[in-house]
């Protein structure tokens, strides 16, 4: 529990897109005022939940190969 919720914080200054229109992140979501409610370890990469009112959006990141930077997978709405 203690190693995601350091990853959750690591997200918090993790880089990604500034374009919302292209595809949400981990960071667009944040500067957009959700709020990190949960994570997870998955197949896919740490999972991490964001809440802003009734939206909910599922992301995953991985771990750059040549650095220890966390990079937004993807980010889907959860419906």
């Amino acid at each position: 529990m203690i190693r995601s919720i350091g990853l959750a914080m690591s997200l918090l200054v993790a880089g990604g897109s500034s374009a919302w229109a292209q595809a949400p992140t981990v960071q667009t979501l944040l500067k957009s005022g959700f709020t990190v409610v949960g994570v997870i370890p998955s197949n896919a990469g740490p999972g991490i939940f964001l809440v802003k009112g009734d939206q909910l959006y599922g992301c995953f990141v991985a771990e750059t190969p040549k650095s220890a930077e966390i990079a937004t997978r993807y980010c889907k709405p959860v419906h």
